[in-house]
């Protein structure tokens, strides 16, 4: 069993920033994949942003430059930096967690809302 929270979803205007962050408890050892990916009104869940466990990073094009992913070093904690905001970063954002090996192993947070403004 893996739970994750999230926080630090708002609203901000075009050009401004947020981070988010991504708390996780449990059976973390069933996790060394962990990742940001967004969801908005009517369009299918895709992926922002991952990391693993040795800190490999992978980015969807529309966020390069703009994002970044990192994870705390003193407790199971991922966070996205979102700079430069764009209207098309509104969505909820979802914390995941998974296994590369053992794909039973996948769980997701409850979600946060990061809106945009023009």
């Amino acid at each position: 069993q893996v739970q994750l929270v999230e926080s630090g979803g708002g609203l901000v205007q075009a050009g401004g920033s947020l981070r988010l962050s991504c708390a996780a408890s449990g059976s973390i050892s069933r996790v060394n994949i962990m990742g940001w990916y967004r969801q908005a009104v009517g369009k299918q869940r895709d992926m922002v942003a991952t990391i693993t466990n040795g800190g490999t990073t992978t980015y969807a094009d529309s966020v390069k430059g703009r994002f970044t992913i990192s994870r705390g070093n003193a407790k199971n904690t991922i966070y996205l930096q979102m700079n430069s905001l764009k209207p098309e970063d509104t969505a909820v954002h979802y914390c995941n967690g998974r296994h590369g090996w053992f794909e039973e192993y996948n769980y997701w947070g409850q979600g946060t809302q990061v809106t945009v403004s023009s």
